[in-house]
């Protein structure tokens, strides 16, 4: 069985671009989806795709109530939220696990 890690995170089409905010418990794999257009919605019809931000959780309910704290943001606190650890909005997804997920070949 693995190990499952609350999670909440925003992706960006780029800097200052559209923002998704979500949350989920197998990050690896959600993220990867995104920046694969595996699944219909929001971040495959606006391109967002660059992992910006996130934030560990201990609890899935803890994740969810700040996921929904965040969506109530306005777009200046989300920006200042990214840019207070991410100032070059780059992409964070190489710095989930350095274990191989299975979901992305070895030489990416």
């Amino acid at each position: 069985m693995e190990e499952r890690q609350p999670f909440v995170y925003m992706m960006a089409s780029h800097r200052n671009g559209t923002l998704y905010i979500g949350v989920t418990s197998n990050p690896i794999k959600r993220i990867w989806q995104h920046k694969n257009n595996v699944v219909d919605g929001f971040s495959r019809r606006h391109g967002v795709h660059t992992l910006v931000w996130y934030e560990l959780h201990h609890t899935m309910e803890s994740a969810i109530l700040r996921e929904k704290q965040l969506k109530n943001w306005n777009r200046l606190w989300k920006a200042r939220l990214i840019e207070g650890e991410n100032p070059e909005w780059v992409d964070l997804y190489s710095t989930l696990t350095p274990l191989d997920s299975g979901l992305r070949r070895n030489d990416e």
